[in-house]
């Protein structure tokens, strides 16, 4: 197998490297850098995989995974460009970096591969959106599909619908979560505990979640089956229409995305 280097071990880089161990990846097969040597210290005893810096990492690789903060990515790609073998593929995870940001900084045709991955990716339930450069062929997107797939699910969509990802998966635990928090203190305001109250959304977020997963039921048909005309779903769901819940979300959804665009923008455009 060839060498795959993960270049930011932040919570995302060692959630990929720690999936792709469970994955059955070998730990001979994988480097992973780090600009602070204490980092690769305990990423080195903690997982067993080699580690370097980044020029290291870059020029023992067949594929260099980029898990830097955006703003590092001017940086990063110097340091790497001269060390990295011939016809490396680069994949970043980088939010909002376009692939020809990259490939401006990168030795002329090198494959560039742009992923917008989420956070569950932390349980091996993370959604990945792939979207290749000019240079990336079939094989590199499968490449690196196979690298996601070690922690989650993941889908290749042209690199024009991204920003659409990051509103949608790449911010949508944090939408969860917010549900989740009104509806525990939802309950608590109902006189339930805060320990009971958490545990009945918790579980139920889980639950629902994996029946409309599993089931493959239209989410209309299943909210169709808990509300009785009259009942106290219907009730519940009529103060949310009255509310504009929907609408709301929707309109929070553009926000993201629009940011989005935004910040993918090069500087002097801002």
């Amino acid at each position: 197998m060839s060498t795959t280097a993960i270049i930011g071990t932040g919570v995302m880089g060692e959630t990929l490297l720690a999936g792709l161990l469970r994955a059955g990846w070998s730990a001979s097969d994988l480097i992973a850098a780090d600009r602070r040597e204490y980092r690769r210290a305990e990423v080195e005893a903690k997982h067993g995989v080699r580690t370097g810096t980044n020029v290291d990492a870059a020029g023992a690789a067949d594929t260099v995974v980029l898990v830097v903060k955006p703003q590092d990515i001017p940086e990063v790609l110097p340091e790497i460009r001269e060390a990295m073998r011939p016809g490396a593929l680069v994949v970043s995870l980088c939010a909002g970096v376009q692939t020809w940001q990259l490939e401006a900084g990168l030795p002329d045709g090198t494959p560039v591969v742009r992923v917008m991955p989420n956070t569950p990716a932390q349980v091996d339930e993370g959604m990945a959106a792939i979207s290749g450069g000019k240079n990336a062929t079939p094989e590199h997107l499968d490449r690196v599909t196979a690298i996601m797939s070690a922690v989650g699910k993941a889908v290749t969509v042209p690199e024009k619908y991204q920003d659409a990802v990051t509103a949608i998966s790449g911010s949508g635990p944090a939408y969860l979560f917010f549900v989740v928090e009104a509806m525990i203190d939802a309950g608590v305001m109902l006189g339930l505990p805060r320990d009971v109250s958490t545990l009945l959304v918790s579980q139920t977020m889980y639950g629902s979640a994996k029946l409309l997963v599993e089931s493959g039921e239209h989410p209309t048909v299943l909210r169709e089956r808990v509300t009785s005309p009259g009942g106290t779903t219907a009730a519940a769901l009529r103060e949310l229409e009255v509310h504009r819940v929907k609408a709301a979300f929707i309109s929070a959804m553009e926000a993201a995305r629009d940011r989005s665009a935004h910040l993918a923008r090069p500087a002097k455009e801002k």
